[in-house]
């Protein structure tokens, strides 16, 4: 059984644009559409199983009022009957009939556990629904299916029922984040959008009426051409104007600026106002929305606010202005007899911190571990400088922005190593030696060792036991995981480690960087595998993560296809961006194992676990790893990394 959650959706900007985008097909006159879709607090929770027949039953609360369980035997035309019966799970049968048409699946049975998503608001409870059917086949049935393909699929399944979605619909499938997605023809692109500070939205549902369907079939009737004035402010107001609104609405989010935002919500609605509504103005004119946004109590309390979705009297959204004017718009909404809702847009945090365990006994390497920690044996480096391994290391950290580092360490007697090389000075005698560049370096030498911290595996029992020491380092918060024995050099102008951290604020997920290796080679790695989520090929959806397995089992089912139609083999390159969850999932598993010493704690488990909850991605990396975990590999990162590197 697998356990999901699909949110609702809010468009914030760009409704209507996604349709009119498609029009380019007809008409390249048209310009693309643009939209800026964030998904919701409230969403949709299920469990799903794979059962012979394809059935839906609910226990949610929330749905008790109009909802019956539902059975259908998997049989294409059987669920294309019950997709046009007009019922909510009408949609489920639309996305299963699909799926048995075009991947041959077995059935699957969805026990909604939670509905926390108003329905019929603006806010795709239709579009969720879908997304979580299209999920749960995917998942159970490891269809390989990236996100975009779980949406197109989705939407597909929608289209098979008498609704008439628009794309941005399902932008639920990406999550609670802001994405920016554009629509050029049949061409849909998804982009994730990073926020500066905290934006408080507040949306509500404004119990009157509107008919969504005659709103759409007014507003297609320009489309594809303009043939009267009105017709072509539509296709200005949706079109040119609307890129402007998006691109300033991405600037203002991007430098935290929500007056801005707020003010350019109004500015938006005006437009709508003038040059959109005329063209319904039987369901337009929108009584209630514009009573709503005109009321001076509320615009006490927030910066701008604007329609939701096709617009009409259905919802309103609004750009609260901090936290407490958040919590007072709700209530002030609901005493008027509006149930309303918040979202908290939050920024990405940056990662601050990062973990390196050096906690092993360097076996491998014995007798010269006998009296050198491994991650203190020198390596030449390009500069003619040599440094040990565990300084190469921390500068790499601090290049890319770290400004707190945890060492795992085996026992509190390895401490004093790590003091006298980061901080104990050198004797004046010995300073003096020094030419006036390396006595530079000494100072950097000493700066770095105030930014160390210090936690202790006494028991080793597994990677992820080491790791799990640095839980309260963390506070929380994502951290940079970088493994010990293994060195990075990129081959572009940021380290890895950065590239691996801009790559986590775009996508706001647990992340590791990967490298191809040869199919004789991956018992030596953990490997992953799943689908691109980007044209170039460098972001992996992934969908499994295995750690060494033999060649003979990658070769059948990790390796991950490419655009040349061959396969390719994704190890984990040695650096992670570990999320809240993973130390809790570590906490969860150390639980569970209990007093039997001899279970190992394996960070790959956990990381497959919560993979599993909230999404995994991985990233390739512009850069080379050199191993030091064995003295082959010891011997060839010396020759090689001492290299220039290639740019």
């Amino acid at each position: 059984m697998i356990k999901l959650f699909v949110p609702g959706r809010l468009c914030l900007f760009g409704e209507h644009t996604d349709w009119a985008g498609h029009y380019r097909t007809m008409n390249a006159d048209i310009v693309p559409g643009a939209a800026i879709v964030t998904g919701i607090e409230q969403g949709i929770y299920a469990e799903v199983e794979r059962s012979s027949i394809f059935e839906v039953q609910s226990v949610a609360p929330e749905m008790k009022e109009g909802w019956r369980d539902f059975a259908c035997r998997m049989d294409e035309q059987a669920l294309k009957r019950v997709a046009r019966s007009g019922d909510f799970f009408c949609y489920c049968a639309g996305v299963a009939s699909y799926m048995l048409e075009w991947y041959k699946v077995g059935g699957v049975r969805i026990k909604i556990t939670d509905m926390t998503l108003p329905m019929k608001s603006g806010l795709s409870s239709s579009a969720a629904i879908c997304v979580l059917v299209a999920r749960a086949f995917n998942q159970l049935y490891n269809l390989n299916l990236n996100t975009l393909g779980e949406m197109n699929i989705a939407y597909v399944g929608e289209l098979r029922t008498a609704s008439r979605c628009g794309r941005l619909d399902q932008a639920c499938a990406f999550g609670v984040k802001p994405n920016l997605m554009t629509f050029d023809g049949d061409e849909v692109e998804v982009q994730s959008l990073n926020v500066k500070k905290h934006l408080y939205w507040v949306f509500a549902d404004l119990c009157g009426e509107k008919d969504t369907i005659k709103i759409l079939s007014d507003l297609n009737k320009a489309y594809p051409f303009a043939s009267t004035d009105q017709e072509r402010l539509l296709h200005d107001a949706l079109g040119r104007r609307n890129r402007a609104f998006v691109n300033r609405a991405i600037k203002y989010m991007a430098e935290g600026d929500a007056e801005a935002l707020g003010r350019l919500m109004t500015e938006t609605e005006e437009v709508f106002d003038r040059q959109v509504a005329p063209m319904c103005p039987s369901e337009l004119t929108s009584p209630k929305l514009k009573a709503v946004l005109a009321d001076t109590q509320i615009q006490k309390l927030i910066w701008g606010g604007k329609g939701v979705g096709s617009h009409g009297d259905g919802s309103a959204q609004f750009l609260a202005r901090d936290e407490q004017t958040q919590q007072q718009l709700v209530e002030y909404l609901e005493k008027h007899g509006m149930p309303a809702y918040k979202l908290t847009i939050q920024p990405v945090h940056t990662v601050r911190k990062a973990i390196i365990p050096v906690a092993g006994f360097g076996t491998r390497l014995y007798p010269a571990t006998r009296c050198m920690k491994k991650d203190f044996f020198p390596i030449p480096c390009p500069d003619g400088m040599v440094r040990p391994v565990i300084l190469i290391l921390l500068e790499e950290l601090i290049q890319s922005g770290i400004e707190e580092i945890c060492l795992v360490l085996g026992s509190e007697e390895e401490r004093e190593m790590y003091a006298e090389f980061f901080e104990r000075p050198l004797s004046p005698d010995h300073l003096r030696k020094l030419n006036s560049e390396s006595q530079e370096y000494e100072n950097r030498i000493l700066d770095i060792g105030k930014r160390l911290h210090y936690v202790y595996q006494h028991e080793k029992r597994g990677f992820g036991h080491a790791v799990y020491q640095a839980a309260e380092f963390t506070h929380g918060e994502p951290v940079l995981l970088m493994l010990g024995d293994t060195l990075y050099r990129t081959t572009s102008n940021k380290p890895c480690a950065l590239q691996l951290i801009e790559a986590y604020e775009r996508y706001n997920c647990l992340m590791l960087g990967l490298y191809p290796v040869q199919l004789a080679e991956v018992s030596h790695f953990g490997i992953m595998s799943g689908v691109w989520e980007d044209k170039d090929e460098r972001v992996l959806n992934v969908s499994v993560l295995a750690e060494k397995p033999k060649a003979s089992y990658a070769e059948e089912f990790l390796g991950v296809r490419l655009k040349s139609g061959e396969r390719e083999y994704c190890s984990v390159f040695g650096q992670y961006i570990l999320t809240p969850e993973v130390f809790t999932q570590l906490e969860a598993d150390i639980n569970e194992a209990g007093d039997d010493r001899s279970h190992e704690i394996e960070l790959t488990a956990a990381l497959d676990k919560v993979r599993q909850q909230t999404g995994m991605m991985g990233i390739r990396l512009r850069g080379e790893r050199f191993d030091m975990g064995n003295p082959q590999a010891l011997v060839g990162t010396i020759a090689d990394f001492s290299r220039p590197k290639l740019l």
